[in-house]
């Protein structure tokens, strides 16, 4: 008996995913990783309130959770200042880049982004036939301008663009994101892709309405707030768009202990207030570690740091793996020329103190 073929689009589409994660790679080297300096996580852990908040949800798990979120929306309206009208919360931003890819991209049409910027959205695209158009980094940071060319030059449905940056920590003022919109094709949308933006500096959050059609603002609880095990996010957008996602999002996607931990943890500024700082202690850390090793720390508005090996990707993937056989779970940028770095990130001192010890050890193997 014949199994029915797939569908066209993921008929064409390569058997692979963007991220190998670290359960896998410690199952292929037969132990744990002693440092998980890897994803990004936040290693400082959760707000306490948003733990307890969790466990008190655990004895109602065999409800389904709010299909509206209706208390963590109205949270979310008042520490943004935003109206609900403008906010919607999904499983994290990948779930909701996959929604807003569904809702916007009719196949063939063009997307633009950075080469080598967050891979999952690509995959995003591939998945409803999006035409995928790249423009490279410039100085290790997007390239606002060369995504502007692109977009006029491709009539680009949706711009993607990450501010902060992963995966280099790189950012830009408000000031450029907000003149960026002004000299968007008509009927491009802008993707603005905000994990990080809880760590980024004075300066760096655009000043964009809520209502604003030319943008939607992509959030998480996964950086700052230490939620990234619950997979809960949220979007800012104009009220029509926002609505759209009525249309095809999974309604009882979020869950019920997610949604608690979330809300406890935006009440929590204090918690948040202090996971910053031991971030911003952390970045000086391993900004210290490579320059005494030799690598060149750029600087970061995230809870990473981004180390040029001033090698080339062969070298910065071979010093990946081997840090990997020691312990140590780091990543790397996939694309040339960003791949000559390792990316490192912030963790409680331990951790630290770890990749501190076996950095050096694994330089000299390579050297």
């Amino acid at each position: 008996m014949k199994l029915p073929d797939f569908a066209p689009i993921p008929a064409s589409l390569p058997n692979t995913v963007p991220f190998v994660g670290p359960e896998t790679l410690q199952r292929q080297i037969g132990r744990p990783f002693v440092a998980r300096l890897g994803a990004n996580e936040n290693g400082f852990g959760p707000s306490p309130k948003a733990l307890s908040a969790m466990r008190d949800a655990i004895a109602q798990v065999w409800q389904y959770g709010d299909s509206t979120s209706h208390d963590l929306l109205q949270a979310l309206s008042a520490h943004c200042a935003v109206p609900v009208e403008s906010l919607i919360v999904g499983e994290g931003i990948d779930g909701l880049l996959g929604l807003l890819v569904r809702l916007m991209l009719a196949p063939g049409e063009a997307v633009v982004t950075s080469e080598g910027a967050y891979p999952t959205f690509n995959f995003h695209v591939a998945g409803f036939g999006g035409v995928l158009h790249r423009v490279p980094y410039r100085e290790d940071a997007e390239d606002p301008e060369a995504l502007l060319a692109k977009a006029h030059q491709t009539g680009a449905k949706l711009i993607y663009l990450a501010n902060p940056d992963n995966p280099m920590g790189s950012w830009h003022s408000g000031r450029t994101i907000e003149a960026m919109l002004d000299r968007m094709p008509d009927g491009t949308l802008l993707i603005l892709d905000e994990a990080y933006v809880e760590f980024a500096p004075e300066g760096a959050v655009p000043q964009i309405a809520a209502d604003d059609p030319r943008v939607i603002r992509m959030r998480t609880f996964s950086k700052a707030y230490g939620l990234a095990g619950a997979r809960i996010g949220y979007a800012i957008g104009h009220p029509t768009l926002i609505s759209g996602f009525e249309r095809i999002r999974n309604h009882f996607g979020v869950n019920r202990i997610a949604q608690h931990g979330a809300l406890a943890a935006l009440q929590d500024q204090d918690w948040l207030r202090f996971t910053c700082s031991e971030v911003a202690t952390a970045r000086e850390r391993i900004t210290q570690i490579g320059k005494e090793n030799g690598l060149l720390p750029l600087s970061s508005a995230t809870n990473f740091v981004t180390l040029d090996t001033g090698r080339d990707g062969r070298f910065a993937r071979a010093l990946v793996r081997v840090l990997e056989e020691n312990g140590v779970f780091i990543r790397m940028p996939g694309t040339p020329p960003l791949d000559r770095c390792i990316r490192v990130s912030c963790a409680p001192e331990a951790e630290l103190a770890v990749f501190e010890r076996a950095l050096p050890a694994a330089l000299a193997r390579l050297r």
